[in-house]
């Protein structure tokens, strides 16, 4: 079926619908650099009210299976490629991303020309746009995109948070990740003090991998929703607090910067990415959204304190003003080698640090795991004092 994309800044695309044709998809269009992780990115809470344009050419090949999910279902507003693969083959496939999308009424646009669009969002920024598979009324289209709310102002973690508190368990689920699954299975029989670490985690939309990466050290793990006070929170005497990923724009969750304030003195905090740039915005920061964001598994980012180069997933569209930062307090520990931005820093005196980047990197290697091996030795040093 024929489909029209429109941006808000009047250009237009034509192409073919595939997944969900039932409808319309609505939201911020912007382009992801990684080859593969496809089902990881459709499914990762950080993309809510996006539509998400890969680059890579060719999407769909190895189908999509059950083990591969960052949530429960997909966030992502849309999907759209330069084609589409009808042809699936992979032993781990359970269906096709066709039937994938069909399932879950995620609209699909292939067939465009996806280098072009990619020059439009990196000249003229992310742009709000509409995929329609019915709509002839092109200008009415442009009108509608210009409609939708921008990301600036918007506060989607509390959209996309869990409704009320759980535990977590779930150890990695498949049997081809062996270098993981070894991992989970070592970290039971390495308690720490005695037990296993209490963790917190303050859910922003938090990605499934990062659960496990930290059950896998050792954790035990309660997950609350995003607006969960302070109080509640050091009232279950956590070891640590871990701030999650998540969609929309940081400076718009006031709540959780209050949170983060009243906990940065009391207990250990690790954050990533939406949870980089609140820590930052509860130690007095500042943020700002980026020109087209950064969306990709291949982004090099240098480790200041060590030199070392890592390769690494992302997808965020803001990041913290340095410049605003108290650098008396703070220490800027990466940056990323394509723009200079902030990629984490870390608390001079409390032992609290963030990075921008997904150190899970799912999808993408685990490069960055002594992240989490950092906050459990800052915990351990808090335990001993």
């Amino acid at each position: 079926m024929k489909a029209t994309l429109a941006l808000e800044n009047g250009l237009i695309f034509t192409g073919e619908t595939f997944g969900w044709s039932g409808g319309d998809a609505e939201g911020e269009v912007v382009f992801n650099t990684s080859i593969t992780g496809y089902q990881e990115i459709l499914t990762d809470p950080s993309y809510s009210g996006q539509i998400v344009t890969m680059t890579h050419p060719h999407i769909g090949n190895y189908g999509v299976n059950n083990f591969d999910t960052e949530s429960a279902s997909p966030y992502a507003a849309g999907l759209i490629v330069k084609e589409y693969s009808q042809i699936y083959s992979n032993w781990r496939a359970d269906e096709s991303l066709d039937e994938y999308l069909k399932k879950h009424r995620i609209t699909g646009l292939s067939g465009i020309d996806t280098r072009m669009l990619v020059r439009a969002l990196r000249n003229d920024g992310a742009m709000r746009g509409v995929i329609s598979p019915a709509a002839t009324d092109e200008k009415a289209l442009v009108r509608r995109a210009q409609a939708i709310p921008s990301m600036s102002g918007r506060d989607l973690a509390s959209v996309v948070t869990c409704r009320k508190e759980y535990e977590w368990s779930q150890g990695e689920q498949t049997q081809y990740n062996l270098e993981l699954r070894e991992d989970c299975e070592s970290a039971q029989q390495l308690p720490v003090n005695g037990a296993r670490k209490k963790i917190v985690v303050m859910d922003f939309g938090v990605k499934r991998n990062i659960l496990r990466r930290l059950l896998a050290y050792g954790c035990e793990l309660t997950i609350v929703p995003s607006d969960t006070s302070s109080a509640s929170i050091l009232a279950r005497q956590p070891d640590g607090v871990f701030l999650s990923n998540g969609p929309g724009d940081p400076e718009a969750v006031t709540y959780a910067i209050t949170t983060i304030e009243k906990l940065l003195p009391a207990v250990p905090i690790f954050g990533i990415c939406l949870g980089h740039q609140l820590m930052a915005l509860a130690l007095g920061g500042k943020t700002y959204k980026l020109k087209f964001g950064h969306h990709g598994a291949n982004h090099p980012v240098k480790n200041l304190i060590t030199g070392a180069i890592e390769i690494t997933s992302q997808n965020h569209g803001f990041a913290v003003n340095w410049e605003a930062m108290d650098e008396k307090e703070t220490e800027l520990t990466h940056i990323n080698l394509n723009d200079m931005t902030v990629e984490g820093f870390r608390h001079r005196t409390l032992p609290a640090f963030a990075v921008q980047y997904h150190p899970e990197a799912a999808p993408g290697p685990h490069d960055s795991d002594y992240l989490f091996r950092r906050f459990m030795s800052l915990m351990e040093e808090k335990i001993a004092a």
